[in-house]
């Protein structure tokens, strides 16, 4: 079946199926817990949460209310369930104003009632309520200097954590006695419940010592108001055993490794052998890349770790240190240091796509490599070395026309990978 593959379009169809086997709308129901005596109260935040809210709303038996709030342009309509948008990935006045409508919901609960709180990536900067003390602008900055210095996701949601009224277990805890059911779409390496959109319904092993400790690695300088807030450590989050958290559960109902088995899956089916290489990837965006064309060429010169025609599938979440001022998100970054380190491989294609449809903050979900990229840019007088120093991965591939635009997906299982060798 090889023969007649389409790199191009076998690519964009393995992307295709690990975004579907993400969506909310794949399996739900089979998670939902038993309707309460009383109400049931739907909440949550993420790239999902109004796909996930309409799924809820397609397969729960009985009456049910709430609010979700999603990224801008990543809303859908829904019949009970309020969908706010706010902004991503820095948090705005809707962020804040969703997450305080949020938290006086939980706290009007009784323990006859139920909180259903639905949970996907992109959840901490879309609900955002500062600890007292604090404003939106002093989260603003932190949150703008952790993204620049390239600080991973989970390292960014302790900072996080520890600068919110609603994160870290609170919303569970402003529930009690209420139980308080979970879903959530994880967009994290090793799909960490206290990680996902910085765990607002699961007890948070990480303390305000841990906070103080990543702005001190990165250096950052901290609106003074934060810098008081992390010293004081005045009210530490819900830690494993706290009592507010004993009724709360949460379930994963779509992970980066499903979404991997997926694409392996459509692989086979074309007679291309998968390689999962790991759902839970992490480094610099380039120095990811660099490793991975190594991995390629031993593949297409040698046939390990498996033979041509393969493919070698990757998820995680890779970072970007920004240091020049072209466009791009981790995707196109990657992309475009994988297309320098091959250096136009005959045999090699590639995609990077991020599964939410948006690569940082540009409209583009990633894009797509292929043998004469490098040939083709240098025609258009693009120099691939001279945008990667810029980090405008967003502008190389849109000089080609090779960016991958799909719009908001509505889930988020993080990155996709997938690296194309043919004999």
């Amino acid at each position: 079946m090889t023969q007649t593959l389409d790199p191009r379009a076998f690519l964009r169809g393995l992307f295709d199926a690990a975004v579907a086997a993400a969506l909310p709308t794949a399996g739900i129901a089979r998670f939902l817990p038993p309707p309460p005596k009383g109400r049931t109260v739907v909440v949550g935040a993420g790239k999902g949460a109004a796909a996930m809210a309409r799924a809820v709303e397609d397969a729960w038996q009985g009456p049910l209310s709430g609010l979700v709030v999603t990224r801008y342009g990543h809303g859908c309509p829904t019949r009970f369930i309020e969908v706010i948008e706010a902004g991503h990935p820095n948090p705005d006045i809707a962020s804040q104003e969703a997450a305080r409508r949020i938290l006086a919901m939980a706290g009007d609960l009784t323990g006859d009632d139920l909180l259903l709180c639905l949970i996907s990536g992109g959840g901490s900067a879309l609900m955002a309520l500062p600890a007292p003390g604090l404003s939106l602008d002093d989260k603003k900055a932190v949150t703008r200097e952790l993204l620049r210095c390239g600080a991973p996701i989970d390292e960014m949601n302790t900072v996080r954590k520890h600068l919110s009224a609603i994160k870290g277990g609170r919303l569970a805890a402003a529930a009690w006695p209420a139980p308080v059911a979970t879903l959530m779409i994880s967009d994290v390496p090793g799909d960490d419940p206290s990680v996902i959109a910085s765990g607002p319904t699961v007890p948070d092993p990480s303390t305000f010592a841990d906070a103080r400790a990543v702005i001190a690695k990165y250096g950052i300088a901290v609106p003074d108001a934060v810098r008081r807030h992390l010293e004081a450590a005045a009210d530490e989050s819900p830690k494993p055993g706290d009592e507010r958290l004993s009724r709360a559960t949460a379930a994963m109902i779509a992970t980066p490794q499903a979404a991997l088995e997926a694409a392996a899956a459509a692989a086979r089916a074309a007679g291309v052998t998968p390689l999962v290489l790991g759902n839970a990837i992490e480094g610099e965006a380039r120095e990811v890349a660099r490793v991975m064309a190594g991995m390629a060429r031993q593949a297409a010169q040698h046939g390990q770790p498996v033979p041509a025609p393969c493919v070698l599938l990757s998820g995680g979440e890779t970072t970007v240190t920004v240091r020049g001022h072209g466009r791009g998100g981790r995707n196109a970054e990657f992309l475009l240091a994988l297309t320098v380190a091959l250096d136009g491989h005959d045999k090699v294609w590639a995609i990077a796509c991020d599964t939410d449809g948006i690569d940082g903050t540009e409209d583009n979900a990633g894009a797509v490599m292929v043998p004469d990229t490098l040939a083709r840019a240098r025609a258009l007088g693009l120099d691939a070395k001279a945008r990667l120093a810029d980090n405008d991965g967003y502008g190389f591939f849109s000089g080609l026309g090779d960016l991958v635009v799909t719009g908001p997906t509505r889930t988020n299982v993080n990155d996709f990978r997938a690296i194309l060798i043919l004999p």
